[in-house]
């Protein structure tokens, strides 16, 4: 990246952005934002890292999958304060970057790391930023304006935590499904079989928001059945796409299942809601990443 700046791909597009790329977070100790692109699973051990770059007065803003360890922080509802362990073990994250000194950020994209520092991207939608606490319109506003004079489709929402819920509606489904079938979205929606999987673990998911204060559906549709039917014709739409989640498993590298699926799990569990399906399934993906080869 020293040499050869952040290089995006795009079609036949290719832009190299130049940037301060470096090993030593003592030489980008405390900037205003600390923006992490970390997977999940990968955050707990590198709190240290972070920690080291963070100063007196930064925000944090985490871009990932899944329940962020913030979430529930400030949440009111039977779900306060819960800390959930497939997202963050011993409350280390939460402890370390409560929520008032983060902002919460939700990324609708599609792309692959094609080479160290080479980005190649497929789809382009929206990058959806907020303030779960409240505290920080004016470092939200100067955010979203520096992203969007740089060309990325930022805007600020009233309430992120209701756009996570509402990606993680689709991720929680979609992305450990697509790993134990090694299908893409297309494939998988087209087959009558696991189109009714994802169609469950989705009504599993919505009656868990109803639980805790995010409803996925309105009166008007009872059970969600009409919701459910809405977001599986917009993933469609998404085409022959192939999750992250298949292509960290194509790749070797950890699954994210913890955050995406477990952290469901753990809630439910937490608060008495039957979750079978997401249970299960949940249960195949940890054997499929124990399995050797």
């Amino acid at each position: 990246m020293r040499a050869q700046g952040l290089v995006f791909l795009h079609g036949e597009r290719r832009e190299a952005f130049p940037v301060e790329a470096t090993d030593d977070p003592a030489a980008l100790a405390g900037a205003d934002i600390l923006l992490l692109g970390l997977k999940s699973h990968d955050l707990p051990a590198a709190l240290p890292l972070i920690q080291r770059l963070r100063g007196p007065g930064t925000l944090v803003v985490a871009v990932q999958n899944g329940i962020p360890w913030w979430f529930l922080q400030g949440f009111g509802g039977p779900a306060e304060g819960l800390t959930l362990a497939s997202v963050d073990p011993g409350g280390a994250l939460a402890a370390a970057m409560p929520v008032d000194r983060v902002l919460g950020a939700v990324a609708h994209v599609g792309a692959t790391v094609a080479a160290p520092g080479v980005i190649r991207l497929m789809q382009q939608d929206r990058l959806l930023l907020g303030d779960p606490s409240g505290r920080h319109p004016g470092p939200l506003a100067r955010l979203v304006g520096a992203l969007a004079a740089g060309g990325i489709p930022a805007a600020a929402v009233p309430d992120i935590r209701r756009e996570v819920w509402l990606k993680l509606w689709g991720n929680s489904n979609m992305n450990p499904l697509s790993a134990l079938c090694r299908a893409d979205m297309r494939a998988m929606l087209d087959d009558a079989g696991i189109r009714g999987l994802v169609m469950a673990m989705m009504a599993e998911m919505a009656a868990l928001g109803d639980r805790i204060g995010l409803p996925l559906a309105g009166p008007e549709d009872p059970g969600g059945e009409r919701a459910i039917a809405d977001r599986i014709a917009v993933t469609r739409r998404l085409g022959a796409f192939r999750t992250s989640m298949l292509q960290d498993l194509e790749a070797g590298r950890p699954l994210e299942s913890g955050p995406l699926v477990g952290a469901l799990v753990e809630l439910a569990g937490r608060l008495g809601q039957p979750v079978p399906t997401l249970a299960g399934i949940h249960g195949l993906v940890r054997l499929l990443a124990a399995a050797p080869g």
